[in-house]
């Protein structure tokens, strides 16, 4: 939901591009109206890129002011958009998937979501995209039939923007970077992009290879899945950019052109506005640390929460605005732009993240009751999960405070989102999800909702038959927590800080028999 203060303060009202269709639109690199004509020159041009989504429409919402979604990211181009500039839009690849397999029941959201992302990125009037294995998931007759405009490895595409041309290559290798960008040089492009589909480190060698002719460099694939967690720039001869995974920032380019055409040269005086900028970041990490906080007082949350939105305001304002240009030089800036929660998203787009989570559910909940196969049974001499029920027969003082937290209501949470047949969510919301004996399928799911007993004390036939402290996980440690609680779901998650929310009389902590100042005033101990 976008704070109405944050709107006023940074936009004002929002405007609405026009409805998505299959067909492929011409690059959006300029902004006059139906009826007019473009001027013969113009100051410069904006472009923004995108690159190694990951499949992702937006963040999974587990935590407060996550980063991400396609919404965010189209309104920030729409709003370019509206100033005098042409603006291309550009992607890096490794967007449409987050996994080079699928699991059969996997492929039917996976497509659909990709679908979805491919109808986004045509509505933020794409000009170009590489292409890279996270792309070819499905094939490569998939992603062509998606009808996006494709730049191949080792070629060059020129997009127009205003008095001059802009050169897009996209490379899997240092040598072909270096060959294309030659290419591209000699076919007229004035400011040349690489897109090379590799991580930081190697982008960062390829940069300094003899003969490479880009004047600013991004690296389109992360290392591995959590390894793109920060916004990186290195500010070598080519600058290298290697924006933050999952669609959760933007890298924009802004050109400022002199009289003559000419090489471009990166424009120096911005480091007082990527301090400020970087300071404004830290503070926000510090107040996202406290609005997560376990247990945190409302109001204080709230007086907290309104801080975060401000200064996102204030960082908002200095990563769009146009930077100071010489008129006697061809330059460029690079900056990142954080698609902070607080941002608004376009209208559009986010209807077609609605569509697909309206979609998506029954996709999956339909696959599963044709298709869908229970798990197998534990290996002989393993437990196998038998629900909460037999655990309350010897336990029935444990369960008020679990009732009370968070792992009592994971199910519900999903419910009121109505993502309970997420794929990507549903797995740290039941008990046993794809273990044996667990729940394998969506159709399947009564009675293993939310994060009960053997979530975390693990599986319990074993226990029941036998109670006895070999043969369950009494103490479950953070290595169990952190399969869910991990740096995407829980930036913020702290094993000591959140430990006690789940401990307890009955659960870790002896238990009265009776209130205070009864007859049987005794402590009982809990029951291992």
């Amino acid at each position: 939901m976008v704070r109405p203060a944050l709107v006023a303060a940074l936009l004002g009202s929002l405007s609405v591009l026009g409805g998505c269709t299959r067909k492929e639109p011409a690059p959006q690199a300029s902004t006059p109206q139906a009826g007019t004509s473009a001027p013969a020159q113009t100051s410069g041009a904006i472009l923004f890129v995108s690159a190694d989504t990951r499949g992702y429409l937006g963040p999974c919402g587990c935590s407060e002011n996550m980063r991400g979604g396609i919404g965010r990211a189209a309104f920030q181009v729409s709003e370019a958009r509206k100033g005098g500039l042409p603006v291309l839009y550009v992607d890096g690849g490794n967007s449409l998937f987050g996994e080079t397999s699928l699991k059969p029941g996997q492929v039917p959201q996976e497509e659909l979501k990709a679908k979805a992302l491919a109808d986004a990125m045509r509505l933020m009037g794409l000009a170009v995209r590489a292409t890279g294995p996270l792309d070819d998931t499905r094939g490569a007759a998939f992603r062509q039939g998606l009808g996006l405009p494709e730049v191949a490895d080792g070629a060059v595409k020129l997009l127009p923007a205003g008095s001059r041309q802009v050169g897009i290559v996209s490379a899997d290798s240092g040598a072909q970077l270096v060959a294309a960008s030659a290419q591209a040089r000699s076919q007229g492009a004035d400011f040349v992009v690489g897109l090379l589909d590799a991580p930081l480190e190697d982008a960062q060698k390829a940069a300094e290879l003899p003969g490479l002719a880009v004047d600013v460099l991004v690296s389109t694939r992360s290392a591995t899945e959590l390894s793109g967690e920060q916004n990186r720039l290195v500010k070598s001869a080519v600058p290298v950019v290697a924006p933050q995974s999952k669609g959760r920032s933007l890298v924009r380019v802004d050109l400022s052109y002199a009289p003559r055409p000419g090489r471009f040269t990166l424009q120096k005086g911005q480091a007082d506005m990527e301090r400020e900028v970087a300071a404004l970041e830290q503070r926000a990490v510090l107040l996202d640390k406290d609005i997560n906080q376990p247990g945190i007082d409302p109001k204080l949350k709230a007086l907290k929460q309104a801080k975060r939105d401000e200064l996102v305001a204030r960082k908002q304002a200095l990563v769009s605005a146009p930077p100071s240009a010489a008129s006697d030089v061809n330059g460029f800036t690079v900056r990142f732009v954080p698609l902070e929660s607080g941002l608004p998203s376009l209208p559009d787009a986010q209807a077609l993240v609605a569509r697909y989570d309206a979609e998506v559910g029954k996709l999956n909940l339909a696959w599963a009751k044709e298709h869908g196969q229970d798990c197998p049974p534990p290996a002989k001499g393993q437990s196998a999960f038998v629900g909460n029920e037999p655990c309350r027969s010897c336990h029935e003082e444990a369960f008020p405070l679990w009732e009370k937290s968070k792992h009592h209501h994971a199910w519900e949470t999903l419910v009121d989102l109505g993502k309970q047949h997420h794929l990507n969510c549903v797995g740290c919301h039941v008990t046993g999800w794809e273990q044996p004996s667990g729940v394998c399928r969506l159709d399947k799911v009564e009675g293993r909702e939310d994060v009960g007993c053997e979530s975390c004390h693990g599986p319990g036939s074993a226990h029941v038959d036998e109670p006895s402290s070999d043969n369950i996980v009494a103490a479950p440690g953070e290595a169990l927590c952190v399969t869910c609680h991990n740096a995407e779901n829980s930036p913020h998650f702290d094993f000591l800080t959140y430990l006690p929310r789940i401990l307890g009389p009955g659960h870790g902590e002896p238990v009265s028999a009776k209130p205070s100042g009864s007859p049987a005033d005794a402590q009982k101990p809990a029951k291992p």
